[in-house]
C-alpha cells in the first residue's frame, strides 16, 4: 500500500546521498545557503527557508508550519549538509507535486542535483500516492534543466510567464517527469 504524502518526514538515501530532516545542527550551513543570492538567483524569492531573518526559526518551523504545504529536506553527502530538497504544490485531488533543488555553491557542477531528484522521484513514484511529478525552471538556469532533462522530465512549456516575488514576471520553462 502506497502511503499519502505528508503521512511522514521521509527519509532517502543512495550510494551518495542523503536526504532527510533539518536539524538545528544544520543552522550554520543553511544559513549560508540562504544569505548567497548566486543560488537564489533562479529562485523564486519567497521560498520558506527565506520567510524568517533567524535561521533557527526556519529550522523549528520546516515540519510544522512549513510542512503542511511543503517536505524540504536537507541533502547529506559524507554527513555534510550540501543543500535543499523540496517537495511543494501538492494538489491532493490529483495526485500532484512539484520538486525543487537548491545547493550551496562549492557542491555544484558535481551532479548533486541529479542524484537528489532521482532519490525523490524514485521515493514518490515507488513509495506515495503521487501520479504526477512537475517542476519549474527559469529559462537562464541551463544547469537545472540538465538535471531534469538526466531525470527523464520532459519539457511541455517554455516562456510561461511566473510570479516567483521578483519586481516582473519572470519566464520559466514547465517540465513533467
Amino acid at each position: 500500500m502506497r502511503k499519502k504524502l505528508f503521512s511522514e518526514i521521509p527519509y532517502l538515501e543512495n550510494e551518495r546521498i542523503v536526504l532527510k530532516r533539518i536539524t538545528d545542527a544544520d543552522a550554520g550551513p543553511l544559513q549560508a545557503l540562504v544569505s548567497n543570492d548566486r543560488i537564489y538567483r533562479y529562485l523564486p524569492t519567497f521560498l520558506f527557508e527565506r520567510k524568517y531573518p533567524d535561521i533557527r526559526l526556519v529550522i523549528d518551523r520546516l515540519y510544522t508550519e512549513c510542512f503542511r504545504e511543503s517536505i524540504i529536506l536537507g541533502i547529506f553527502e559524507g554527513g555534510k549538509f550540501c543543500g535543499l530538497a523540496e517537495m511543494y504544490g501538492f494538489k491532493d485531488q490529483i495526485h500532484k507535486i512539484s520538486v525543487g533543488y537548491r545547493l550551496l555553491e562549492e557542491c555544484w557542477g558535481r551532479g548533486l542535483a541529479t542524484d537528489t531528484l532521482k532519490l525523490m522521484v524514485r521515493y514518490l513514484c515507488d513509495e506515495t500516492d503521487i501520479e504526477i511529478i512537475t517542476a519549474s525552471s527559469m529559462i537562464e538556469n541551463r544547469a537545472s534543466a540538465r538535471v531534469l532533462t538526466k531525470n527523464g522530465f520532459t519539457l511541455v512549456e517554455t516562456n510561461a510567464p511566473e510570479d516567483w516575488g521578483f519586481d516582473h514576471p519572470v519566464l520559466a520553462d514547465k517540465w513533467i517527469a
